[in-house]
């Protein structure tokens, strides 16, 4: 919006009354004279119907055919049509209306482990592995009921599980005279709950041969449908067969990291849609196509990895994006992430000559960038890019959920929370060269300085209390059970320059009420200073308390009322944020004396939403 020409208010943040509701879309193209929409990386980019809706009001939709949408949109017709036109596919039974009883047969014709898949969706809901025979009834019903909930179609097939695997895609863009070009392939192997992460181009498993092989398959799958404009054919590949390649899906729309096949390629994939769309021949054949250096991207989202990547918000108090690589975002100072949309906020992306300099330009990038008052996956996206095997190039689609907790950092290092209390201590002591002892925050005592004491806690982990004496240019500082360690602080520009145990770093500092953000290569802390009978309550939950919502988002459902009863573990109330559900029980045994929301109300993180307290004696 911030470089549009003119912008148009939809409708409030509810999906079906903005960005999903096609006639207030085709009524802001008319009102603002355009003569085609683009629908972007999602919703209704693979929407037939949106497509067809725009035929129908005199709008070019910047796409591919209806039918081709529809086509590639159904998983089972999908495979039937490009199995028909030779490209590879998975081995297993996707005909429409598979029976549990087919399901188990062709699961014990293909040999375990095998995947159950919805048919109707994406995004990993409803897929189910199953290793062994007695799994799988289960996993059938599971797979049905959540296909049926999220897509309204409980329709699965079954597939050969490929052991290792890469998710490997090939970029393709059609015009509709009948000329294709592949762009190369792009590795999407690094994903969380099967959402992609961390994307390159090339792919360091791929060899130019198998590269062919793979961009003429593309192809071919997007010739048996008839396809115009830019789409992805994505692949599974076996890790210990990286020449052995099987189709997954067609996306018949822009991906969110194209910018890295951009890069290698020198060309601009937006630009080519929209001429592709406003009637125009490709102006490249496939010789023309070189890929030169290597690109990463990083997708920055507001989530804590912590906190099994639970949807963050908050409004961004200060804001430093790097420079020296390409930032696609959507930040910008003074906003307000909610949870009404998608968490990603922007995409980081590097190029160089080589990998090795790709990986490093981008880990250095991220280690540059600050975005006070959002917690972000930044340090997750850092530590991952540093890990052995990413640097080597030995992925698969399983590497994030098996090193999760060594790529997830929780600590808060001692020099942060000194700096916390040092910053207090900085915003109290009075200024001018003339000052007068009794004003220092640390008071005046016959012999030496007093201590100034803080307790100070960051989200989920027990307040820390750290001790300050003398001035902020020369203050000794006690964290927790620790001896005391010689610090200074002072301001240079917006930041904090800060000496602790011998060594000097700089802070991004911001407040936001009661809470004091820190920054520093990379990560970002939200800390905030306790009174002392909130901190003994803190630490001991076991005696109840508030129950606090884990994420931004709304209340769902209530399920219990003040004065009720309840036991530890009992469901209390449903918080939503970003299409994710999350449960909130209750901590101990006791009576539920505060209720503070009603289903459909929006709540903020951390905020207390109900307390419970403990039945006399217990």
């Amino acid at each position: 919006m911030r470089e549009a020409d003119v912008a148009v208010r939809i409708g409030p943040a509810a999906a079906r009354e903005s960005y999903l509701a096609i006639d207030r879309i085709l009524d802001a193209a008319t009102l603002s004279g355009a003569q085609a929409i683009h629908p972007g990386y999602g919703f209704l980019a693979e929407n037939a119907a949106f497509a067809r809706a725009c035929a129908e009001a005199g709008l070019v939709f910047i796409g591919p055919p209806p039918d081709a949408i529809e086509a590639m949109g159904d998983k089972i017709r999908a495979k039937q049509t490009v199995s028909a036109a030779g490209v590879p596919v998975v081995p297993g039974r996707s005909e429409p209306g598979l029976t549990d009883s087919d399901l188990v047969a062709a699961a014990k014709e293909i040999g375990f482990p095998i995947l159950l898949k919805p048919s109707a969706g994406g995004g990993g809901k409803g897929m189910r592995l199953v290793t062994e025979a007695g799994q799988l009834a289960d996993a059938i019903s599971g797979a049905r009921r959540e296909a049926a909930s999220a897509f309204g179609d409980d329709t699965l097939l079954v597939e050969r599980f490929v052991q290792h695997p890469r998710h490997i895609e090939v970029q393709v863009i059609a015009d509709a005279y009948g000329n294709l070009v592949h762009l190369g392939e792009r590795e999407c192997s690094l994903q969380r709950r099967h959402q992609k992460i961390i994307e390159e181009a090339p792919s360091p498993l791929i060899d130019e041969e198998t590269r062919e092989r793979m961009g003429g398959a593309a192809l071919d799958a997007a010739r048996s449908v008839g396809y115009v404009g830019a789409g992805t054919v994505e692949y599974i590949v076996s890790a210990d067969s990286p020449d052995e390649y099987f189709f997954m899906e067609m996306n018949t729309r822009l991906q969110v990291e194209h910018p890295v096949t951009e890069l290698v390629t020198g060309l601009d994939l937006v630009e080519l849609q929209i001429r592709v769309a406003a009637g125009e021949p490709l102006p490249l054949a496939q010789r023309d196509i070189r890929l030169t250096g290597h690109a990463v991207e990083a997708r920055i989202y507001a989530e804590d990895p912590a906190r099994g990547f639970l949807p963050t918000g908050g409004r961004v108090l200060q804001l430093r994006e790097p420079t020296g690589v390409r930032v696609d975002s959507g930040l910008r100072q003074g906003q307000r992430v909610s949870s009404d949309y998608d968490p990603m906020l922007a995409k980081y992306i590097a190029h160089a000559a080589t990998r090795d300099d790709a990986l490093r330009r981008l880990r250095d990038a991220l280690g540059r960038t600050q975005i006070l008052g959002v917690t972000t996956n930044i340090p997750f996206l850092r530590t991952l890019l540093a890990d052995a095997d990413v640097m080597t190039g030995r992925l698969d689609t399983g590497l994030v959920e098996r090193r999760l907790d060594a790529l997830v950092t929780v600590d808060v290092p001692d020099e942060v929370l000194a700096t916390a209390a040092l910053e207090r201590l900085l915003a109290l002591e009075p200024a001018g060269t003339t000052v007068d002892p009794w004003d220092i925050p640390g008071g005046w005592r016959v012999g030496e300085p007093a201590w100034a004491s803080w307790r100070i806690s960051v989200a989920g982990r027990d307040p820390v209390e750290v001790r300050v004496r003398g001035r902020a240019a020369d203050a000794e500082v006690v964290v927790a059970d620790g001896g005391p360690e010689q610090a200074r602080i002072e301001r240079v520009g917006e930041d904090l320059a800060v000496t602790y145990r011998g060594r000097i770093r700089r802070y991004a500092c911001a407040h936001d009420g009661i809470v004091t953000w820190l920054a520093a290569g990379g990560r970002a802390w939200a800390l905030t200073e306790t009174g002392r009978l909130a901190a003994a309550r803190h630490e001991t939950t076991a005696q109840g308390g508030p129950v606090t919502s884990p994420m931004p988002g709304t209340v769902l459902v209530v399920k219990a009322a003040e004065g009720e009863s309840v036991v530890a573990g009992q469901p209390l109330l449903i918080v939503e944020a970003m299409k994710m559900e999350h449960t909130l029980t209750a901590p101990v045994d006791g009576v539920v004396t505060e209720l503070r929301v009603r289903a459909g109300q929006s709540v903020g993180l951390d905020e207390p939403l109900a307390v419970i307290v403990p039945h006399e004696g217990a």
